[in-house]
């Protein structure tokens, strides 16, 4: 129980800019911490819920409602996996060799295609809450994209090798349980996928929606891990904050494209 407290105040500590008393980072009090990740997507969308009803209540326009959704996943994490979206474009638009982008990845500066990439991020994440705020019938597959997206790049760090001996992903992997952390992050992942589909189990073509949400983000897990293993040999922390990023993108875009088409 004590471990599993720690492990928890360890991720909210790192992942989330909710404040909560200090621990000491060592194994016995990380042994389960990524398993605790998708709780903090599990916040940022309740919150999400909360704002989309202020908004309808109050009759807000969709840019606003659309502006401050986009903001909020940051205020709550800190924008740490938006940092690995930035360096991970960065790298990826190099054309280097592995060591060039392994590099990229651990220099603190940015380069110039980061930032870019990180407003088409941003401009697309907009348009995606625009749209759903318009045609709602699927905004809650959408919100638990959060959550989702964060227990699959989770379970990302204790599956796949680390790219290099150092930094935050290979502390955790090589502190973490890795086989329980795997399939408890795996079966969140799962576990929040179904509970937000079925309040919206009677809404023409969620069904669909649900398929074809789960089918694009499970080909994007392979495809990334791919990408990790042949481009950067393994993982890192800013490749799993790009497939989080990228992963609450598609669960944005997947319902707001449904609503709006079906």
């Amino acid at each position: 129980m004590k471990s599993a407290l720690s492990g928890l105040l360890v991720a909210f500590s790192l992942y989330s800019t909710i404040p909560v008393p200090e621990v000491k980072w060592e194994k016995s009090t990380m042994r389960w911490a990524l398993s605790f990740l998708p709780f903090i997507g599990l916040i940022i969308g309740v919150i999400e819920w909360l704002w989309y009803a202020f908004c309808i209540s109050f009759d807000a326009s969709p840019i606003f409602y659309s502006i401050i959704a986009s903001v909020i996943p940051i205020i709550i994490s800190g924008g740490i996996h938006l940092d690995g979206l930035c360096d991970t474009c960065d790298a990826l638009c190099s054309f280097g060799d592995l060591e060039k982008k392994l590099a990229i990845l651990k220099d603190p500066h940015v380069g110039a295609f980061g930032p870019m990439w990180l407003m088409v991020f941003l401009l697309c994440e907009i348009a995606c809450f625009s749209q759903l705020y318009k045609t709602p019938q699927f905004l809650l597959l959408a919100i638990i994209g959060f959550t989702v997206a964060r227990a699959t790049g989770g379970s990302k760090i204790v599956f796949l090798p680390c790219a290099k001996n150092s930094g935050l992903a290979h502390i955790f992997s090589e502190n973490s349980d890795k086989n329980i952390v795997f399939f408890t992050l795996i079966f969140e992942a799962m576990l929040f996928l179904i509970l937000a589909a079925l309040p919206i189990f009677n809404v023409d073509n969620s069904i669909f929606i649900s398929k074809v949400l789960f089918f694009v983000v499970l080909v994007w897990y392979f495809i990334h891990n791919a990408i990790c293993k042949r481009v950067f040999s393994g993982i890192t922390g800013d490749l799993a904050g790009f497939f989080i990023c990228t992963t609450e993108l598609i669960f944005l875009a997947i319902p707001a494209l449904g609503g709006m088409i079906l």
